[in-house]
Formats: structure tokens, C-alpha cells, sequence
């Protein structure tokens, strides 16, 4: 085994040194001599996290499969080992190699979520890479992002080399190969950051210049070569069935989030609610076969030894085959004493067959998202639910023996009034009134059942139908959660229904750097230099340090937040095209306003743009 990077006594004085040892079972080391490119994806949070993630799995499975490559992993340092690091200089390292992460070729982040964006940059800090990436040389290595923030790149353009837009199967092998070529011919950086312009879905920002009206907004945007594209089209993977997945996923030491066999079983979601991005930059979807899924089940299970199996997607009960795929899973798992487990259900399509056919069911516990209250709000979110829906599934849950529900809302959506947020409480009171009316006083488990009400705050997103929308102040969002707990204090069954609420200050920060642009990248670096990593985490927030940096950057977070935006305005990422196109967007925007509901994929086409990929759901729906 190599000599790890941590002496003995560092690894014995910070938490979980397992995070930092590497070699965990299927881990992949190659020996560097044999390799001509060196790859070290990047998760920029704790190692629990991280290695919970499907996308880092299947590109280190992808990329190990090229035989001239090696791809490591690295994750964000807790901060007790960042101070030992920082302390004592110790330069951030890849697991598997123990070596420094500069001497890779190339360094991958996955950009998941806003927060993590002061992360990214104590990856770069720890790994003695510059900040931006106009100071980096050929000592340095490529720096390249991908994942869903990637679909409003701007705030981090400066420290990035480049950016993949859309699903990474389809394009690292073409980029890795122009990448030898160029480094054989001794180019320079630029030389082959150009080229990378070139290939369909990259995005190099230091070869774009973006211009500005007088008013902050974007003016047009301006390639520096003619043969880079006006608008960077996202990858999409169009047959799932014949791509990679990873057969021997790595085998963490110690207990991670998501501690199981993750099984894809489609990409993209059939309902298109207004707020939600995913639904709208993985359309269209995309299905895996049932045998494909059974197959790479049964081998996942002998090469890791997992006892449980997720089914991941989207929303797993829209999946077409979903009865055939249990009943294969139920037939493999049971003389295995392997769970199965069943997240991202619909309360609509709330199935006692179903749920009791999988093991996993803790019959004291379901979680629904509503979104919202009242029937007028989920008809402008576009959710496709109405409350005899939601009622149904709930009597059908407690019916079968679940006295705990979760339902999720989100407050400060386009068009809100308070009749909106009174409905939620309304509506948490009338399940718990149903579960009273559906079992008998002598079958209830100990005499009642238990709702928790959780509210999110409302953050506008690119490539959505409320891109356009003004986002509520952090006193407003405070001011609707006090009004919702009143609400729930004044129903007949308040003693049932508990309330939480995310933080305001928190889901302001997100909405800036949603819809930022290039102009955040000296506040971020400010905020990062305060002290602050770890955003996403509330023991380590710190929202004086982005406050203070607010003025001292002299940006007003209000512009990028409570302002709602002009139909005709250009947005930092309209450069980009996730295949759903902008008119699609303008016209729920307006069906929002008007309360249109629009029907799902599946029953109706609604002429989105996505059909331009000829796969899916577009073609066999």
C-alpha cells in the first residue's frame, strides 16, 4: 500500500480519518508510468456526501475504463484537517495516488448546489492552484466543472478552464484525446482551449467575452474565434441502455449518505412543475430497460456486498415498467435479504400494492411534496395535483399502517397570496383529519397519527418558467413562515402537526448566485478569504462574512434577486441551451400568470424543444 499523504498522528487527531486513506474496496489504482492523462474528479464537500453522488460513480467508472487514464477522487478537507493542512502545507491530494492534486492533468468539479461554491475554491486553495484560471500555466491543471449549476456557469466562470454542459458519458474521450495531441505538440493553453470551444457542449468562458448595459443587465455576448458556437448545446446521453454505469462501485470504509446500490432507472421527469430545474434540463426522458436494470443489479450486488437497493429518479413511480422491475428486484433480493427502496413518489400515485411489495417500508414514515396549499397555487406551479389527490393517497398510506407523514411546501412562489399560505396548514389539518376518519380508534398506533409540515423558501432558477420572477426578501420569506405557524397553531388538530422551516438568509445567497453573472466572482473570492467554507452546512455558515462582502464589492444582491425581469431581457446564460427552449419557458411563465395547467409529457406533447434529441419519451411517448 502506498504511503498516504497524512502522517499517522494527523490522521489519529481529526474526525473520520477514513475520508482521507483512500483503497476502499473497487477503488481503481493504476500504475502513473502506464497513463498518459491523470483525472481527479472532485466532490466539493465532505467525503459522506460525496460519495453518495451517482454522477462522480459513473465517470470514475468510465473514465478507469480508458486504458491511457486514471482518474482519482478527492473531496473537500473537513475543517478540522483544513487547519492542519493550511498549519503545515500540506498540498490537497487524490485517494487513490495519496499525491498532490496539482500534478494532475486535469481537475473535475461537480457543481451540484449553490452553497458549495466557497468549496470549490478552497479545493483550488488547498490544491496550490490560482484562484482564476488566466494565472494557471501548464503546471497547473485543467480545471473543468459540470452538473446541474453549470446551467448558469457565470458566477464561477473566472476560476473554471472550461465547462461541460449536459451529461459527461458522451464527450471526455474526444476532449482527452485533443488533449494529448495538443500537449504532444507542445500548444499552448489557449491553443487547446480553443479547440475544447470547438466540441459540442463545451463552454470556455475566457474565450467569451460578455458586454453589459448601463443598468447591469447583459447587452450580447462575444466569441473570441469564429468557429466557436453562438449557443453551447447541453450533452445528452439518448440510449441508456448502452452507456456507461458503474459495475463495481467503490465500497466507502465508513457509513455515507447514501449507503446502497444506486439503480438509475430513467433521466428527466414527464410533469414539468414551473419551479423545478431538473425537470426541465434532463428532458426528455429517458427510460432504462427492465432487463438492463435487473442485470446490473444482480452484478452490483456480488461486487459490493450492499444490503439495500434505491431506486433513482426523478419521480420513480412515473416510471413505465415500475411493477416489472419489482417484481424482478422483490425475486433477486428476498433470498439475498436485500431491501428495496422507493423514493421520489407521488402522493397521487400513492400504490399499497406497490409499497407493500417492496421490504424497505418503515411503517411509520412517507414523505410527499405538495408545494403548495392551495389548489390555485399548484395549478400556477404547474404541480398536476389536486386535494382529492392528495387526500386519497394519504388514506390509502394509512390505511396501510403509516401514522407519520411528511409533506413539503414551498413558500414565496410567483403569484402568492395569504389565502395560499393559510392553505397549507389548512391542508396538513385535513390528512390528519382523514387518518382520524380512515382507522378505527383500536388499530391506531399509540392513538394518533404525527404530520410534519417543512416549508422551503421559493429560489427563482435558469432554464425554468420562473426565471423571470422577483424572489421574496429573506424578512418576507421569515414573515410568510410566521404566518404558516400561525396558521397550523389555529387547526382543530394542531397538536399533531409540527412545523420547520428552511433558513431565509440562506435561500437569499442561492437566488444570487442562480441567476448571478461574472460579476460575483470577486465577492465569492472575498467571502471564501473571510474565512468561509462549508456554506451548506448551518454549524458553519457564516452570513456576516457574504454581508460584509456584498459592500465591500459594492453589488447589491437585490438586482439579482427581488427584481423581476422584462420578457425581452438576456440573461448571463442565455449563451446556453439545455434543449428546452426560451418561447417554451416565456409561455409557462405566462400560463403561470394565468393559472394553465399544462399536461405532462406523457399524455401531451408540449412542443418544449427537446424533441430535436430523437430519444425518449419524445419518440415513444
Amino acid at each position: 500500500m502506498k504511503e498516504l499523504a497524512l502522517s499517522e498522528d494527523i490522521l489519529m487527531s481529526v474526525e473520520k480519518p477514513e475520508r482521507y486513506i483512500g483503497h476502499e474496496f473497487n477503488s481503481v489504482v493504476k500504475d502513473p508510468d502506464k497513463v498518459d492523462v491523470r483525472f481527479v474528479m472532485c466532490f466539493p464537500d465532505v467525503y459522506e456526501i460525496g460519495m453518495s453522488h451517482l454522477g462522480i460513480q459513473i465517470l470514475y467508472d468510465m473514465f478507469n475504463s480508458f486504458e491511457d487514464t486514471w482518474c482519482e477522487r478527492v473531496y473537500s478537507p473537513w475543517p478540522d484537517l483544513d487547519k492542519v493542512m493550511r498549519e503545515k502545507n500540506i498540498p490537497l491530494f487524490g485517494l487513490e495516488s495519496q499525491e498532490p492534486v496539482k500534478n494532475a492533468d486535469f481537475l473535475g468539479i461537480t457543481i451540484q448546489y449553490e452553497m458549495c461554491y466557497t468549496n470549490i475554491l478552497q479545493i483550488l486553495d488547498l490544491s496550490h492552484i490560482p484562484f482564476y484560471s488566466k494565472d494557471r500555466t501548464w503546471d497547473d491543471p485543467i480545471v473543468v466543472g459540470g452538473g446541474p449549476c453549470t446551467y448558469n456557469p457565470e458566477p464561477l466562470a473566472d476560476f473554471f478552464d472550461f465547462f461541460y454542459i449536459g451529461e459527461g458519458e458522451t464527450r471526455y474521450r474526444e476532449i482527452l484525446d485533443i488533449y494529448k495531441e495538443m500537449r504532444k505538440k507542445n500548444a499552448s493553453r489557449e491553443e487547446f482551449l480553443h479547440a475544447v470551444a470547438t466540441v459540442p457542449g463545451m463552454y470556455v468562458p475566457s474565450l467569451m467575452d460578455v458586454i453589459y448595459n448601463e443598468d447591469g443587465t447583459v447587452k450580447e455576448f462575444r466569441n473570441h474565434y469564429p468557429d466557436m458556437p453562438k449557443k453551447v448545446l447541453k450533452e445528452i446521453v439518448r440510449d441508456l441502455d448502452n452507456t456507461y454505469y458503474p459495475k463495481k462501485p467503490v465500497v466507502p470504509f465508513i457509513r455515507v449518505t447514501q449507503d446502497r446500490i444506486t439503480l438509475e432507472i430513467q433521466r428527466g421527469c414527464i410533469r414539468g412543475c414551473r419551479f423545478c430545474q431538473a425537470g426541465e434540463i434532463y428532458r426528455p426522458v429517458r427510460e432504462r430497460g427492465v432487463d438492463y436494470l435487473l442485470g446490473m443489479a444482480e452484478t452490483i450486488l456480488k461486487n459490493t456486498g450492499h444490503e439495500e437497493i434505491t431506486l433513482s429518479s426523478l419521480s420513480s413511480s412515473d416510471y413505465s415498467h415500475l411493477d416489472e422491475l419489482l417484481k424482478g428486484l422483490i425475486d433477486m433480493c428476498n433470498d439475498k435479504k436485500v431491501n428495496i427502496a422507493l423514493p421520489s413518489l407521488r402522493i397521487d400515485q400513492f400504490s399499497l400494492d406497490v409499497m407493500n411489495k417492496i421490504q424497505d417500508v418503515k411503517k411509520s414514515s412517507l414523505t410527499f411534496a405538495p408545494e403548495a396549499g392551495s389548489q390555485r397555487m399548484r395549478d400556477i406551479i404547474n404541480k398536476g395535483l389536486t386535494e382529492e389527490d392528495i387526500i386519497e393517497g394519504s388514506r390509502m398510506a394509512f390505511e396501510g399502517g403509516w401514522t407519520k407523514v411528511k409533506l413539503y411546501f414551498m413558500l414565496g412562489q410567483p403569484f402568492e397570496q395569504e389565502e395560499d399560505i393559510r392553505g397549507i396548514a389548512e391542508l396538513a389539518n385535513l390528512i390528519a383529519a382523514t387518518f382520524y376518519d380512515t382507522v378505527p380508534k383500536e388499530k391506531r398506533v399509540n392513538g394518533k397519527v404525527n404530520i410534519t409540515v417543512s416549508t422551503s423558501f421559493f429560489v427563482p432558477k435558469p432554464f425554468t418558467a420562473f426565471q423571470w420572477a422577483a424572489q421574496d426578501t429573506p424578512e418576507a420569506f421569515i414573515d410568510k413562515a410566521e404566518h404558516t405557524k400561525h396558521y397550523i397553531a389555529s387547526q382543530l388538530n394542531q397538536k399533531v402537526i409540527k412545523y420547520n422551516w428552511h433558513e431565509a438568509d440562506v435561500s437569499m445567497l442561492e437566488g444570487v448566485l442562480a441567476r448571478g453573472d461574472r460579476k460575483l466572482s470577486k465577492l465569492l473570492l472575498n467571502v471564501y478569504k473571510k474565512g468561509s467554507i462549508f456554506d451548506a452546512w448551518s454549524e458553519f455558515f457564516i452570513y456576516k462574512n457574504w454581508l460584509d462582502a456584498f459592500e465591500e464589492e459594492g453589488i447589491d444582491p437585490n438586482f439579482y434577486t427581488t427584481r423581476e425581469r422584462s420578457e425581452d431581457e438576456i440573461f448571463p446564460w442565455d449563451f446556453l441551451d439545455c434543449g428546452v427552449g426560451k418561447a417554451f419557458l416565456l409561455r409557462e411563465w405566462r400560463n403561470a400568470k394565468a393559472g394553465i395547467v399544462n399536461p405532462n409529457c406523457r399524455d401531451k406533447c408540449s412542443n418544449c424543444g427537446s424533441a430535436r434529441f430523437d430519444c425518449g419519451i419524445c419518440i415513444n411517448r
